[in-house]
Protein backbone atom coordinates (compact mmCIF):
# COMPACT_ATOMS: atom_id res chain seq x y z
CA UNK A 1 0.00 0.00 0.00
CA UNK A 2 1.34 3.45 -0.51
CA UNK A 3 2.12 5.86 2.34
CA UNK A 4 -0.02 8.92 2.46
CA UNK A 5 1.61 12.44 1.73
CA UNK A 6 0.13 14.26 4.39
CA UNK A 7 1.09 11.54 7.23
CA UNK A 8 3.64 9.14 6.59
CA UNK A 9 2.66 6.65 8.94
CA UNK A 10 -0.43 5.96 7.16
CA UNK A 11 -0.55 2.93 3.77
CA UNK A 12 -4.33 2.87 3.80
CA UNK A 13 -5.41 5.16 0.62
CA UNK A 14 -7.77 7.56 1.39
CA UNK A 15 -10.72 8.57 -1.35
CA UNK A 16 -12.48 11.72 -1.38
CA UNK A 17 -16.30 11.28 -1.25
CA UNK A 18 -18.33 14.35 -2.68
CA UNK A 19 -19.56 15.57 -5.86
CA UNK A 20 -18.46 19.21 -5.27
CA UNK A 21 -15.48 19.75 -8.55
CA UNK A 22 -13.29 22.37 -6.65
CA UNK A 23 -12.96 20.25 -3.60
CA UNK A 24 -11.90 17.21 -5.54
CA UNK A 25 -9.41 19.27 -7.59
CA UNK A 26 -8.02 20.31 -4.58
CA UNK A 27 -7.35 17.58 -3.03
CA UNK A 28 -5.85 15.86 -5.69
CA UNK A 29 -3.86 19.07 -6.50
CA UNK A 30 -2.76 18.92 -2.96
CA UNK A 31 -1.47 14.95 -2.62
CA UNK A 32 -4.25 14.29 -0.09
CA UNK A 33 -5.95 11.63 -1.67
CA UNK A 34 -5.71 8.80 -4.20
CA UNK A 35 -9.28 8.41 -5.73
CA UNK A 36 -12.39 9.76 -5.57
CA UNK A 37 -15.92 8.42 -5.20
CA UNK A 38 -19.46 10.08 -5.58
CA UNK A 39 -23.59 8.95 -5.49
CA UNK A 40 -26.62 10.34 -6.42
CA UNK A 41 -27.17 11.57 -3.15
CA UNK A 42 -24.22 13.83 -3.01
CA UNK A 43 -24.20 15.27 -6.56
CA UNK A 44 -27.82 16.42 -5.92
CA UNK A 45 -26.53 18.13 -2.97
CA UNK A 46 -23.74 20.05 -4.38
CA UNK A 47 -26.22 21.00 -7.24
CA UNK A 48 -25.31 18.95 -10.55
CA UNK A 49 -27.80 18.45 -12.59
CA UNK A 50 -26.14 16.53 -15.75
CA UNK A 51 -24.95 13.70 -14.24
CA UNK A 52 -23.20 12.37 -17.55
CA UNK A 53 -21.65 16.07 -18.16
CA UNK A 54 -19.83 16.24 -14.71
CA UNK A 55 -18.91 12.80 -14.60
CA UNK A 56 -16.99 13.31 -17.89
CA UNK A 57 -15.54 17.01 -16.60
CA UNK A 58 -14.21 15.01 -13.22
CA UNK A 59 -12.76 12.64 -15.70
CA UNK A 60 -11.08 15.49 -17.99
CA UNK A 61 -9.45 16.74 -14.78
CA UNK A 62 -8.72 14.22 -12.94
CA UNK A 63 -7.32 11.31 -15.77
CA UNK A 64 -5.02 9.29 -13.63
CA UNK A 65 -6.89 8.47 -10.30
CA UNK A 66 -9.25 6.10 -9.25
CA UNK A 67 -13.37 7.87 -9.80
CA UNK A 68 -16.49 5.60 -8.40
CA UNK A 69 -19.48 6.26 -10.53
CA UNK A 70 -22.91 5.05 -9.32
CA UNK A 71 -25.50 3.56 -12.23
CA UNK A 72 -29.01 4.87 -10.21
CA UNK A 73 -31.73 2.59 -12.22
CA UNK A 74 -33.60 0.67 -10.29
CA UNK A 75 -34.58 -3.15 -12.43
CA UNK A 76 -31.33 -4.88 -12.89
CA UNK A 77 -30.89 -4.90 -16.89
CA UNK A 78 -31.21 -1.22 -16.48
CA UNK A 79 -28.30 -1.21 -14.31
CA UNK A 80 -26.28 -3.12 -16.62
CA UNK A 81 -26.87 -0.54 -19.07
CA UNK A 82 -26.06 2.20 -17.35
CA UNK A 83 -22.78 0.36 -15.71
CA UNK A 84 -21.68 -0.25 -19.64
CA UNK A 85 -22.64 2.79 -20.34
CA UNK A 86 -20.25 4.55 -17.11
CA UNK A 87 -17.46 2.19 -17.68
CA UNK A 88 -16.59 3.17 -21.10
CA UNK A 89 -16.14 6.61 -19.80
CA UNK A 90 -12.53 6.03 -18.98
CA UNK A 91 -9.75 3.22 -17.64
CA UNK A 92 -9.77 5.18 -14.31
CA UNK A 93 -13.84 4.59 -13.36
CA UNK A 94 -15.46 1.69 -11.28
CA UNK A 95 -18.88 1.32 -11.12
CA UNK A 96 -20.96 1.62 -7.83
CA UNK A 97 -23.53 -1.25 -8.03
CA UNK A 98 -25.81 -1.20 -5.12
CA UNK A 99 -25.85 -3.99 -3.27
CA UNK A 100 -29.36 -4.85 -4.01
CA UNK A 101 -32.37 -2.52 -5.38
CA UNK A 102 -35.40 -0.94 -3.66
CA UNK A 103 -37.09 -3.72 -3.20
CA UNK A 104 -34.03 -5.68 -1.60
CA UNK A 105 -33.50 -8.05 -4.41
CA UNK A 106 -29.86 -8.84 -4.56
CA UNK A 107 -27.47 -7.17 -7.30
CA UNK A 108 -24.93 -9.89 -6.88
CA UNK A 109 -25.47 -12.04 -9.75
CA UNK A 110 -25.50 -8.33 -11.89
CA UNK A 111 -21.95 -7.56 -9.92
CA UNK A 112 -20.60 -11.09 -10.97
CA UNK A 113 -22.06 -10.76 -14.78
CA UNK A 114 -20.27 -7.35 -15.06
CA UNK A 115 -16.98 -8.74 -13.21
CA UNK A 116 -16.70 -11.19 -15.47
CA UNK A 117 -16.71 -8.62 -18.64
CA UNK A 118 -13.98 -6.73 -17.19
CA UNK A 119 -15.81 -4.13 -15.31
CA UNK A 120 -14.25 -2.70 -12.23
CA UNK A 121 -16.92 -2.84 -9.66
CA UNK A 122 -17.43 -0.87 -6.81
CA UNK A 123 -20.01 -3.02 -4.81
CA UNK A 124 -21.40 -0.24 -2.34
CA UNK A 125 -24.27 -0.38 0.58
CA UNK A 126 -22.92 -3.57 1.51
CA UNK A 127 -23.57 -3.60 5.27
CA UNK A 128 -24.50 -7.56 6.57
CA UNK A 129 -21.94 -10.47 6.44
CA UNK A 130 -24.14 -12.20 4.52
CA UNK A 131 -23.90 -9.63 1.65
CA UNK A 132 -20.17 -9.83 2.11
CA UNK A 133 -20.19 -13.96 1.75
CA UNK A 134 -22.79 -13.11 -1.22
CA UNK A 135 -20.19 -10.85 -2.73
CA UNK A 136 -16.79 -13.17 -2.52
CA UNK A 137 -18.38 -16.34 -4.63
CA UNK A 138 -18.64 -13.91 -7.81
CA UNK A 139 -15.72 -11.25 -7.76
CA UNK A 140 -12.48 -12.55 -9.05
CA UNK A 141 -9.29 -11.27 -9.31
CA UNK A 142 -8.89 -11.20 -12.59
CA UNK A 143 -10.97 -7.51 -12.73
CA UNK A 144 -10.49 -4.73 -10.15
CA UNK A 145 -12.91 -5.08 -7.49
CA UNK A 146 -13.96 -2.69 -4.60
CA UNK A 147 -16.67 -3.48 -1.26
CA UNK A 148 -17.54 -0.41 -0.24
CA UNK A 149 -18.78 -1.59 3.75
CA UNK A 150 -20.74 1.15 5.55
CA UNK A 151 -18.66 0.86 8.54
CA UNK A 152 -20.01 4.21 10.10
CA UNK A 153 -23.76 2.84 9.39
CA UNK A 154 -23.18 -0.21 11.07
CA UNK A 155 -21.52 1.78 14.29
CA UNK A 156 -24.74 4.21 14.16
CA UNK A 157 -26.81 1.26 15.30
CA UNK A 158 -24.60 1.08 18.30
CA UNK A 159 -22.72 -1.74 16.81
CA UNK A 160 -18.87 -2.05 16.67
CA UNK A 161 -17.71 -2.35 12.87
CA UNK A 162 -14.18 -3.29 13.46
CA UNK A 163 -14.95 -6.78 13.73
CA UNK A 164 -16.77 -7.15 10.53
CA UNK A 165 -14.22 -5.22 8.84
CA UNK A 166 -11.40 -7.48 10.12
CA UNK A 167 -13.11 -10.86 9.03
CA UNK A 168 -14.25 -9.09 5.44
CA UNK A 169 -10.96 -8.15 4.88
CA UNK A 170 -9.80 -11.72 5.32
CA UNK A 171 -12.47 -13.38 3.51
CA UNK A 172 -12.39 -11.36 0.05
CA UNK A 173 -8.70 -11.72 -0.11
CA UNK A 174 -8.87 -14.37 -2.73
CA UNK A 175 -11.02 -12.20 -5.14
CA UNK A 176 -8.24 -9.60 -4.92
CA UNK A 177 -10.98 -6.82 -3.99
CA UNK A 178 -10.34 -4.07 -2.08
CA UNK A 179 -12.49 -3.04 1.23
CA UNK A 180 -13.30 0.02 1.58
CA UNK A 181 -14.48 1.85 4.73
CA UNK A 182 -17.38 3.83 3.80
CA UNK A 183 -19.70 6.15 5.93
CA UNK A 184 -16.91 7.45 8.15
CA UNK A 185 -17.93 9.97 11.21
CA UNK A 186 -14.56 11.46 12.59
CA UNK A 187 -10.62 10.99 12.03
CA UNK A 188 -10.15 8.42 14.47
CA UNK A 189 -12.10 6.33 11.39
CA UNK A 190 -9.27 6.83 9.07
CA UNK A 191 -6.62 4.88 11.37
CA UNK A 192 -9.39 2.36 12.64
CA UNK A 193 -9.68 1.18 9.38
CA UNK A 194 -6.19 1.01 9.02
CA UNK A 195 -5.43 -1.41 11.68
CA UNK A 196 -8.21 -3.74 10.24
CA UNK A 197 -6.66 -3.98 7.46
CA UNK A 198 -8.84 -1.77 4.98
CA UNK A 199 -7.36 -1.02 1.82
CA UNK A 200 -9.51 2.33 1.35
CA UNK A 201 -11.59 4.69 3.73
CA UNK A 202 -13.67 7.66 1.85
CA UNK A 203 -13.43 10.98 3.77
CA UNK A 204 -15.63 13.70 2.82
CA UNK A 205 -14.15 17.05 2.26
CA UNK A 206 -14.64 18.42 5.79
CA UNK A 207 -13.24 15.49 7.15
CA UNK A 208 -10.03 15.41 4.80
CA UNK A 209 -9.34 19.33 6.28
CA UNK A 210 -9.90 18.44 9.55
CA UNK A 211 -8.35 15.28 9.32
CA UNK A 212 -5.07 17.53 7.62
CA UNK A 213 -5.15 19.89 11.04
CA UNK A 214 -5.66 17.56 13.67
CA UNK A 215 -3.93 14.37 13.10
CA UNK A 216 -1.49 13.77 15.71
CA UNK A 217 -1.92 17.19 17.16
CA UNK A 218 -0.38 18.21 20.17
CA UNK A 219 -3.24 17.72 23.02
CA UNK A 220 -1.50 19.97 25.54
CA UNK A 221 -2.05 22.44 23.11
CA UNK A 222 -5.48 21.37 22.15
CA UNK A 223 -6.38 22.02 25.26
CA UNK A 224 -5.36 25.47 25.43
CA UNK A 225 -6.97 26.02 22.15
CA UNK A 226 -9.51 24.84 23.56
CA UNK A 227 -9.66 27.28 26.78
CA UNK A 228 -9.01 29.97 24.80
CA UNK A 229 -12.52 29.38 22.57
CA UNK A 230 -14.22 29.45 25.84
CA UNK A 231 -12.90 32.42 27.25
CA UNK A 232 -13.17 34.11 23.90
CA UNK A 233 -16.77 33.59 23.20
CA UNK A 234 -17.35 34.56 26.50
CA UNK A 235 -15.89 37.90 26.41
CA UNK A 236 -17.98 38.45 22.54
CA UNK A 237 -20.80 37.92 24.80
CA UNK A 238 -20.26 40.35 27.39
CA UNK A 239 -20.94 38.12 30.57
CA UNK A 240 -20.93 39.34 33.68
CA UNK A 241 -20.70 37.92 37.05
Amino acid sequence: MERSSVNPDLHIKIFCDGANLTDMLSAHREGLVSGFTTNPTLMRKAGILNYEVFAREVLVQIPDAPLSLEVFADDFESMYAQALKIHAWGDNVYVKIPISNTLGESSVPLIGRLNEEGVKVNATAVLTREQVEDLSRVLKPATASIVSIFAGRIADTGREPAPMMRWAVELLKESGSEVLWASPREVLNIYQAQECGCHIITVPPDMLAKFAVMHHKDLAELSRETVLMFHTDASRAGYAL
